[in-house]
C-alpha cells in the first residue's frame, strides 16, 4: 500500500515499511509496484533532503537508497541516518549504477548493509530485503521483549564507541547515573565493553558492570553481538536499575536492627570503611563505629568480617539477586 498521510499510525504487525529514495520516477515506479504487490507499506522520496524528513516522520523498517542524486547524495543520507541514534538501526540497501569497487566500498562504509546494481531487478531487491528485514525484525522483537520486562537496552558500536540505539528508559537511566546522552557512550561502559567483548564471543560470561548511587545501582550485562562483526560489531547491552532498599529493610527485620544500624551493616557488606559510610550517611566515623558496635552485639559477632559474612548469608537467602 502507498503512504500519503504520514500522521496515520502504521500497522507494522502486518506490513514492513519500506522507504524508496530515488530521483528517477521510472525507478520509483518499478520498485513501488513490485513492493506494493508483495504486501509492503511503501514510502517514497525523490531526494536526499526529503528522504531524511520522511525517515524522521515515519521510521521505516528498511531503506532502498539511490547512491547518486543531486543535492544530498545517498552516501551522505546514509551517514546522517547512521549517525543519529533514532535511525542508526535501520538497514540501508544501496541502489547504484556505479560498479567500480571503490564506489561499492564507499556505499558500505557509509552504512549500507548491502547493494544492488542498476538496472534494478525487483526479484533480486525483494530477496535481499527479506534477509535484512528478518534480522532487523528479530532485533526489534528482542528489544521490545526486554523493555516489557523492565529492562533498558542500548546498542554500542565497538569500532568507534558510539551509542547507536537506546530505549527511552535507557536514555533516562544513563542521564541520571552517568550524565551522558547519545551518541556518547559513558566511559565506564565503553571501557567495560572493550575489555570483555572478546570473552563474550568466546562464550565466557563477562562480569557485570555496576554504577552505584546510594542503595541503588545501574547494572549492565552484555547480551549479544548483533549485525556485522567487522570492527567488533554492535553490541546489545541490557541495563537494569536495582534498589537495595528492600535489602536494608530485610536486614533490619531479620537481625532486629534499627534502620540506621541496618544501613551501616549494608555498607559494611559493600566493603565500605567507616569513613566512607560516614560520608554516605552524613555522620562522623565515630558515630558509624558506635552503630557498628551495637550491630556486633545483636549479631553475636566480634569482627567486621564476621558481621559482613553473616549478613551476606542471610541476604543471599532472602534476595538471591543481590550483588555484594
Amino acid at each position: 500500500m502507498t503512504r500519503s498521510n504520514f500522521d496515520d499510525p502504521l500497522d507494522r504487525a502486518h506490513s514492513d515499511v519500506v522507504l524508496i529514495v530515488d530521483d528517477v520516477p521510472d525507478n520509483l515506479a518499478v520498485l513501488h509496484d513490485a513492493l506494493d504487490e508483495s504486501g509492503y507499506t511503501v514510502l517514497v522520496a525523490t531526494g536526499g533532503e526529503s528522504a531524511l524528513q520522511r525517515t524522521q516522520q515515519v521510521l521505516p523498517d528498511i531503506v532502498l537508497l539511490d547512491a547518486m542524486m543531486p543535492g544530498i547524495d545517498g552516501f551522505e543520507v546514509a551517514r546522517r541516518l547512521k549517525a543519529a541514534p533514532r535511525t542508526a538501526h535501520i538497514p540501508i540497501i544501496f541502489m547504484t549504477g556505479l560498479t567500480e569497487t571503490e564506489h561499492l566500498v564507499a556505499a558500505l562504509e557509509a552504512g549500507g548493509v548491502d547493494y544492488v546494481t542498476k538496472p534494478i531487478r525487483p526479484k533480486e531487491v525483494l530477496a535481499r530485503m527479506a534477509v535484512h528485514l528478518q534480522g532487523a525484525r528479530e532485533k526489534r522483537q528482542a528489544r521490545n521483549a526486554l523493555d516489557a520486562f523492565g529492562y533498558a537496552s542500548i546498542t554500542v558500536r565497538l569500532s568507534d564507541g558510539r551509542l547507536m540505539w537506546q530505549t527511552s528508559l535507557a536514555r533516562e537511566l544513563l542521564l541520571r547515573y552517568c550524565g551522558t546522552e547519545a551518541p556518547r557512550t559513558p566511559e565506564p561502559v565503553l571501557d567495560w565493553l572493550q575489555q570483555h567483548a572478546t570473552d563474550a564471543l568466546a562464550q565466557v560470561e563477562p562480569p557485570r558492570l555496576s554504577i552505584e548511587q546510594g542503595p541503588k545501582r545501574l547494572s549492565f550485562r552484555l547480551h549479544q553481538q548483533i549485525g556485522d562483526s567487522e570492527g567488533g560489531g554492535d553490541w546489545l547491552i541490557i541495563m537494569r536499575e536495582v534498589s537495595d532498599e528492600t535489602v536494608i529493610e530485610a536486614m533490619s527485620l531479620s537481625f532486629k536492627l534499627t534502620p540506621r544500624e541496618a544501613e551501616v551493616l549494608y555498607w559494611v557488606v559493600k566493603g565500605k570503611t567507616n569513613r566512607d559510610i560516614g560520608e554516605i550517611l552524613g555522620a562522623s566515623p565515630m558515630t558509624v563505629k558506635k552503630h557498628l558496635e551495637r550491630v556486633y552485639v545483636k549479631l553475636g559477632v566480634e569482627t567486621r568480617t564476621a558481621a559482613a559474612g553473616m549478613a551476606m548469608s542471610r541476604i543471599r537467602q532472602l534476595h538471591p539477586q543481590f550483588e555484594g
